[in-house]
């Protein structure tokens, strides 16, 4: 027992962490004894310092102890242990970027006093900017993760044979020379799939309020020809160009989100050539409404969303918000249902969401992965609705 088994004092002294600290991520379900004797003392085995080090790495980059608990839930697979390890050196080297551009920023801020009398607000205001960007690191792997679980699902449960992004590539109908934008661009996987069908001439800028979900679509696109892509990091309700600036603006999956819908729309037909077009994706009220059935099964307190976003902007009501701003409004439907056959691809989409799920979910992970094994017997897969499309939007003014 000694050779690989450690008591919870020297667990602890080999982590250099407090016994208290031990006792508390044990009661937080993030550690786990590998043998309770009779008396009560407890021994830790060597892969609890494996967990032990994801959970310290991960509060260094700023994750909450509810969001690390999230990486524990699929320990059994595996290959988890070399992905989490992989995953948390990806993490420490945009750490390391990030305190670099703070340490370059507060070096011209220091210069800056030493040289001028009056100091330059815009390069204070830059620092400050900076600084803030720690948390969008947690927050752009969080979201990264949630919209890569949702394309692994759909891409790989689809009955259609064209993907998605094929799909809203072709609705696009781009012209050589078109200057486009494109706001909310998450990973960049729209033009990752379709980058080889562009034609001459394009430019393309692509847009995110998250730095670092731009950072990784800069990565993702970084085999993309010379000048073909551009990127900024903008709020699609202030978008910094002049009136009739491009060919196209798309929105794919963006607009519910949005606190005020129709200043986003205004912004977006205002840049806006004569004769462009805005294409813009979503919803409709019933798009995966059998997995919304499913949680509330295994538990009826579990919502997928705090609201429901095509209520938002959605298939049904979206023609009359662009009608506001637009002459011409086409809807168009992507014909598709998805069929389930792996648990995993499941679990980790309902995980993705942005409702309460993860509350009621993390501490019943197994029995939940049990249910839903349980409905995959009964045919084999699990069917899921899928409503998604997209509006063609342009005005009949601006092309005269």
């Amino acid at each position: 027992m000694a050779e690989h088994l450690f008591s919870t004092g020297e667990f602890a002294r080999r982590a250099n962490v407090t016994v208290r600290t031990i006792h508390y991520y044990e009661k937080k379900g993030l550690i786990q004894p590998e043998m309770i004797c009779e008396n009560g003392y407890r021994y830790y085995g060597q892969q609890e310092f494996a967990r032990l080090q994801r959970i310290l790495t991960l509060k260094l980059l700023g994750f909450s102890l509810e969001e690390i608990q999230e990486f524990s839930l699929n320990e059994n697979d595996r290959d988890f242990l070399q992905r989490s390890f992989a995953m948390q050196l990806s993490l420490v080297r945009k750490k390391i970027e990030h305190l670099k551009a703070v340490e370059e920023s507060i070096q011209n801020v220091s210069e800056m006093f030493a040289e001028e009398d009056v100091p330059d607000w815009d390069e204070i205001t830059k620092l400050i900017r900076i600084i803030n960007m720690d948390r969008d690191l947690v927050e752009q792997y969080q979201n990264g993760k949630n919209i890569d679980a949702r394309i692994t699902l759909h891409s790989r449960c689809s009955r259609n044979p064209q993907s998605w992004f094929s799909w809203i590539y072709e609705q696009m109908n781009l012209a050589p020379g078109m200057k486009v934008l494109e706001l909310g661009c998450g990973s960049g996987m729209l033009w990752k799939e379709n980058e080889k069908k562009i034609p001459d001439g394009c430019q393309i800028l692509l847009t995110d309020v998250s730095t670092g979900m731009l950072e990784d679509t800069k990565k993702n696109l970084s085999g993309a020809s010379p000048g073909k892509f551009t990127y900024e990091v903008m709020d699609c309700c202030d978008i910094r160009s002049t009136v009739s600036t491009y060919d196209m603006v798309v929105a794919n999956f963006l607009l519910f989100y949005l606190r005020d819908i129709k200043k986003a729309v205004t912004e977006i037909a205002r840049v806006l050539r004569p004769g462009g077009t805005f294409i813009c994706a979503t919803y409709g009220e019933h798009h995966m409404q059998e997995v919304e059935e499913l949680v509330k099964e295994f538990n009826p307190k579990i919502r997928l969303s705090a609201v429901r976003l095509y209520e938002n902007f959605g298939l049904e009501n979206g023609e009359a918000l662009l009608s506001q701003c637009f002459d011409r409004v086409e809807k168009r439907e992507y014909p598709d249902e998805l069929r389930v056959t792996d648990i995993d691809l499941l679990a980790d989409y309902i995980m993705s969401c942005h409702g309460n799920q993860r509350e009621y979910l993390i501490p019943e992970y197994d029995e939940f992965k049990a249910f839903l094994r349980g409905k995959l017997k009964k045919k084999g897969y699990i069917r899921i609705t899928k409503q998604a499309g997209l509006f063609i939007a342009g005005s009949a003014e601006r092309e005269k």
